[in-house]
């Protein structure tokens, strides 16, 4: 039997990661996709039904900025580990965070904290098109310069403040102490 290459083995590793988190996530009682019985491409309306629901919607954004962050942070944090194992690890992370973000506590706590009234949850279609939006933000800043992630990470930032009254940064804020003047604000007040 012939050696493995690196490249072989990390696309082996993401695809146990890959299956073990649709696994999870079908126990846990998420759909495939949207209860409407399509799968669309792009969802515009972050206050409808289809959010989370279908392949790529605005929040995908925030999803590249976790693999920009997760970069940066893997290689401060473990800089003597090999790139594809980095990578493992980012994707790992963004897979657990799916998980995590699909339990009914985390669900529940969007719906209190945020303007999402009709967050449901993720369906298993955007879970794994999220995680594929975080490897492509970590692959992002793996070619950039430092100064070119962080200016990616703004432009994502002030992109989604501009067109969707959120991004990244009022999400965590909200979740962790929600302000009630930035809810007003991104009701539309």
């Amino acid at each position: 039997m012939g050696r493995t290459t690196p490249l072989l083995r990390t696309a082996v590793a993401l695809l146990i990661i890959a299956a073990g988190t649709v696994a999870i996530l079908r126990a846990m009682g998420r759909t495939w996709f949207c209860a409407c019985g399509k799968l669309l491409v792009w969802v515009a309306d972050v206050h409808s039904m289809h959010t989370s629901q279908h392949l790529f919607d605005p929040y995908t954004f925030s999803h590249i900025q976790h693999g920009l962050i997760l970069y940066a942070l893997l290689a401060m944090a473990i800089p003597r580990c090999t790139v594809p194992t980095r990578f493992l690890v980012a994707m790992a992370v963004e897979s657990g965070w799916e998980i995590v973000e699909n339990t009914s506590w985390v669900i529940e706590k969007y719906r209190e904290s945020t303007i999402s009234l009709d967050y449901y949850g993720d369906s298993i279609v955007n879970s794994v098109s999220d995680i594929g939006a975080c490897a492509f933000g970590y692959g992002i800043a793996g070619l950039l310069p430092i100064s070119g992630s962080v200016m990616a990470y703004v432009v994502i930032e002030a992109t989604m403040l501009v067109t969707i009254r959120d991004s990244l940064s009022l999400n965590v804020i909200m979740l962790v102490h929600p302000i009630a003047w930035i809810k007003a604000w991104q009701a539309g007040g």
